[in-house]
């Protein structure tokens, strides 16, 4: 079960690495904090996050 979940995560990192170096990148959600600066842009998807967690705790409870 544990490999299982490692390859889930690991192919979903390769989602996203896709959509981002194909340009179109991960939709940006209001709520999600970004600071951009001189030297460089940090971004934390708080709300993405949210929502990505609600749709798979109900995605398990719907497979369970």
């Amino acid at each position: 079960m544990l490999v299982g979940l490692g390859l889930v995560l690991v192919c979903l990192g390769g989602l996203i690495w896709f959509f981002e170096a194909g340009g179109r990148g991960i939709p940006r959600l209001p709520g999600d904090l970004v600071i951009e600066g001189d030297h460089g842009t940090f971004f934390f998807p708080i709300v993405s996050c949210l929502v990505i967690s609600v749709v798979v705790s109900l995605l398990m409870r719907l497979l369970r």
